[in-house]
């Protein structure tokens, strides 16, 4: 398994375990006892590194995550986050989810009271890397970070980074110091942060950490034109799933197959693989909803693709995807 670092005496594997899905909202339900099974066959094939969040079903993933892992916690790296809350009411309102507001804060107070529930519900007593899930224009960044660092010294966390900033928000979190990585949406769909956050990131010595690697699933070579999504599935209304998507999606696939065959691998590992190869580009988070998946997953941290293989799938991401604006 590639193993990489976010700080000195903090690696883990560049393959991570996603747990979104596994919350269970806006993936159409989940199912408890595979989502545990999933953890643990990931572990068992050298995922070390399990990214969750409370807001992934109002805590319920984290719940799951911790009960996963119990007698197995120092086998495991645990990403969460912090700064979306239905506690209170403070920050700007973001979403509802089960009927309850959910809003952006990050506060002292809110950073507070979210790690102390986080811990509860992982069975943990530290976070190693603890995340600001979505940014608060109410909160000042250094006020957030001096929170983030208090909690550093308590023992509470071991390292801290941030999610879906933008260039100016990483610039802030940079000129507080001790960032450790970022966490942002980057796969063959979406990848504007190549000229963002990845040179920044490069320049400076923080890890970034991309989500939605495999699209949702629509990257895994899986999802056939005629799939339905049914119930609070996001993807049912999601443009990224129309039929002339998928379509050119396939047409992108029509490259990754025949060289998934030649490394007797799958599609979906090869779009790992080649995420794992892009410059800057640190750790991809995987979903996984029961062990096969997650054991596919970890395969694509063994995988590794020639330089003649990266350059013609970026190539054919070129001709059928960007240029026909995905």
């Amino acid at each position: 398994m590639l193993m990489r670092e976010f700080a000195p005496g903090l690696r883990a594997s560049a393959v991570g375990l996603g747990t979104w899905a596994i919350g269970g909202w806006m993936w159409g339900g989940t199912d408890d006892a595979a989502a545990e099974d999933s953890i643990r066959a990931g572990l068992d094939a050298g995922i070390t590194l399990i990214d969750t969040a409370p807001a992934y079903g109002l805590g319920h993933a984290e719940e799951v995550v911790g009960r996963a892992l119990k007698g197995r916690r120092d086998q495991a790296v645990i990403a969460t986050k912090c700064g979306l809350v239905w506690h209170d009411q403070r920050g700007p309102y973001y979403f509802s989810q089960g009927g309850l507001p959910v809003h952006r804060d990050l506060s002292p107070a809110a950073i507070r009271h979210e790690v102390e529930a986080s811990l509860q519900r992982l069975q943990t007593d530290r976070i190693d890397l603890y995340i600001t899930h979505w940014q608060d224009p109410s909160t000042p960044i250094p006020e957030t970070v001096d929170t983030l660092r208090a909690l550093q010294a308590e023992g509470k966390i071991l390292a801290f980074a941030a999610s879906n900033t933008t260039p100016d928000d990483l610039a802030a979190y940079r000129a507080c110091g001790g960032i450790a990585a970022v966490q942002e949406e980057y796969s063959m769909l979406q990848r504007r942060i190549e000229t963002t956050h990845l040179p920044f990131c490069r320049e400076n010595g923080i890890a970034v950490m991309g989500y939605s690697v495999l699209g949702l699933g629509l990257l895994s070579g899986g999802i056939t034109a005629d799939r339905v999504f049914s119930g609070d599935d996001q993807r049912r209304e999601d443009p990224r799933f129309s039929p002339e998507n998928r379509a050119r999606v396939d047409g992108l696939m029509q490259t990754i197959r025949p060289i998934a065959a030649q490394h007797a691998a799958s599609p979906s590992q090869v779009v790992i693989a080649w995420t794992l190869a892009q410059p800057g580009l640190t750790f991809a988070l995987c979903g996984a909803r029961n062990p096969a998946q997650a054991i596919e997953n970890a395969a694509a941290g063994r995988l590794r693709l020639s330089a003649a293989e990266t350059e013609a799938i970026s190539r054919a991401i070129d001709q059928h995807l960007i240029a026909t604006a995905v």
